[in-house]
């Protein structure tokens, strides 16, 4: 069996919490990352349903891209969803390490529509 491509993790957000994430120098993540006490971050494999899920009808979103790598011993992998791997980031996410970031906008029906990756 193939292993997922672990190399680009992602971030939905809202814009605006992103553009304050920006000024403050770090990602602390949204009201249920505080929770859990990480930052949820998906794999390109899991992104499209994790929008669809959580996301569904959140207008004003962007999707973050990051390369795994650089965010070093912070960032772990663990059994979520279906036992499935996912990132999990333990910190205050840089955003100078922000690879890209992308639009989310809503289809008809409020889905989030994600840029090709």
């Amino acid at each position: 069996m193939n292993q997922p491509d672990q190399s680009i993790v992602y971030k939905l957000a809202t814009l605006d919490d992103w553009t304050c994430a920006v000024v403050a120098g770090g990602y602390v993540g949204s009201p249920d990352d505080q929770r859990d006490g990480f930052i949820h971050l998906s794999c390109t494999h899991q992104v499209t349903a994790t929008a669809a899920k959580y996301f569904s009808g959140v207008d004003g979103l962007c999707l973050i891209a990051f390369d795994a790598a650089d965010l070093g011993a912070s960032l772990v992998f663990e059994p979520s969803r279906g036992g499935d791997l996912f990132p999990h980031y333990y910190g205050t996410l840089p955003t100078t390490s922000a690879l890209w970031i992308k639009p989310v906008p809503l289809d008809d029906s409020g889905a989030p529509v994600l840029p090709d990756i």
